[in-house]
């Protein structure tokens, strides 16, 4: 009798010893900048992405991913598990005047991740607010930064709208005219060599590439001399240097052997913006809208825990979910009461995805830009209102123009001192908005992916369905914090650097 239970506690230890022993592992977060759903090597064998194949084959490419609309709100849901929409940052992104960031009563997953021991760093576009200190990435729970603080910026010079925006932790740093995605590499690998491997590691890399200004080093949009246009040869070349700085930064993992002990998750952040070559053919619309050319990404997961490679997983996640996910990944005990769905075990076993529902945007600050609202529950989608401007399919080398009317179209060139923001849009709301008011369109995504056959006049039960969902989402909005620009915030009152301490 004492041999069989002597046996039978070994077996039960033996059981559980890979939970209680195995380390946590090391975790880098990859967020490409307007990356289109028709931009990677996997889906489209035109664009040369070798190292994101690689890394998505070895692992799971989620073909139900989504995110939001455009770059801040897709960002504040990846460090805080909430909507936007709950947490004021629904209404396009944070400007570079404007005397705002994520709300600070908001726990950021680098915060929880370091209680569990993880070293923590952050390279590249934070794009989260900056017009104090408290808002930036080393007081939100990165032991190092080294990025930008806005949306966007020249790629050689690191400025943007009349400032220069680059930093080294909070050390201003003056640009060298070497191409970012280059700078960027270069600091994540220096960091993974440098990293004491027994103790983990957690590396958020959004890169600039591929959000516009459109450059590029010329040997690489020399690789597409046969795409017709110069905009998507340069976009493209973006995309593929941004590829062999994945691939740098793999090497690094391996050398270091670190690799086999890191789960990599990639996601873009939003869409491709049509204007700005980035195609999310077949999918309907891009960035700047709900539709799912917008906001469904392209993403994967790739080692450390994933059981499964070589498939294409079909559940689905939003970027809420990310932040306990990655906690969980960790070894912590995500909050049950976030927005955002731990995923992390049907992500292991290539499981049912947890999540049977989410909401795209719920946008009431007028003119809507990026789109009214939008919900999604089991295979049916419903826009109310407006869905932003990009409203069609794009092929590939498309020429598309700026849809905005009278609306600045570059990030760079869209607000001067002492203009009031509002006045950039009174086209816009004319022009776009006020005829979808009191439309609304139904999509079955199961059968219709593309959104082509609109069901709202063929299914009032449904639309009616989504709509009471979408309303009881609604009553929790917290009214969009947009405030008019700043002039204290100019780049002139700290040496030439957009620089916090305004607000």
């Amino acid at each position: 009798m004492e041999t069989s239970v002597s046996v039978f506690v070994f077996c039960i230890f033996i059981h559980f010893l890979p939970y209680v022993s195995a380390k946590p592992p090391h975790i880098v977060f990859i967020v490409a900048d307007d990356y289109g759903w028709n931009d990677v090597g996997f889906r489209n064998p035109s664009v040369l992405t070798p190292n994101i194949d690689k890394l998505a084959r070895s692992g799971m490419i989620l073909n139900s991913s989504y995110v939001m609309p455009v770059c801040t709100p897709s960002r504040n849901s990846f460090m805080t598990g909430q909507y936007a929409f709950k947490s004021g940052l629904q209404h396009i992104v944070i400007l570079p005047q404007q005397a705002t960031c994520a709300p600070l009563n908001n726990t950021f997953l680098p915060q929880k991740l370091k209680e569990l021991g993880y070293a923590t760093h952050a390279i590249g576009k934070w794009h989260l607010g900056f017009c104090k200190w408290e808002c930036t990435p080393t007081y939100r729970g990165f032991d190092t930064f080294y990025g930008y603080y806005n949306g966007a910026e020249d790629y050689y010079n690191l400025s943007i709208a009349g400032g220069k925006d680059f930093r080294d932790n909070r050390t201003p740093v003056n640009a060298t005219g070497e191409y970012s995605t280059i700078l960027y590499a270069r600091r994540a690998e220096s960091i993974i060599k440098d990293h004491d491997a027994s103790k983990p590691m957690y590396m958020y890399l959004p890169f600039q590439s591929v959000h516009e200004p459109l450059q590029v080093p010329q040997k690489y949009s020399d690789i597409y001399s046969k795409v017709h246009t110069e905009s998507r040869r340069t976009y493209l070349g973006m995309v593929t240097a941004m590829d062999e700085a994945i691939g740098n930064i793999t090497k690094a993992l391996k050398t270091k052997g670190m690799f086999n002990d890191t789960l990599i998750v990639f996601t873009a952040d939003n869409g491709g913006w049509i204007t700005y070559a980035g195609n999310n053919y077949p999918l309907r619309g891009g960035k700047t809208t709900v539709f799912e050319g917008g906001t469904r990404a392209t993403a994967f997961v790739s080692g450390a825990g994933i059981q499964k490679s070589n498939y294409v997983y079909p559940g689905m996640i939003h970027a809420v979910d990310w932040m306990p996910t990655v906690l969980s990944a960790a070894g912590g005990t995500p909050d049950p009461t976030l927005d955002g769905i731990d995923q992390w075990d049907s992500l292991q076993k290539a499981g049912e995805s947890k999540r049977t529902e989410f909401i795209y945007n719920i946008d009431d600050l007028k003119p809507e830009n990026c789109g009214h609202a939008a919900i999604r529950m089991g295979d049916y989608k419903l826009i109310d209102g407006y869905p932003g401007a990009y409203q069609d399919w794009y092929k590939p080398d498309q020429v598309v123009s700026d849809l905005y009317d009278g609306y600045p179209g570059a990030y760079q060139d869209w607000y001067k001192p002492d203009q009031v923001v509002s006045d950039l849009y009174k086209n816009v709301s004319i022009n776009h908005t006020r005829p979808f008011d009191d439309i609304m369109m139904l999509f079955n995504l199961k059968d219709d992916p593309n959104e082509h056959v609109d069901l709202s006049n063929k299914h009032p039960d449904i639309v009616k369905k989504l709509k009471s969902r979408l309303e009881y989402y609604h009553k929790q909005i917290v009214p969009a914090n947009f405030p008019s620009i700043s002039p204290s915030s100019a780049p002139s009152n700290y040496g030439g650097f957009w620089t916090p301490g305004w607000c």
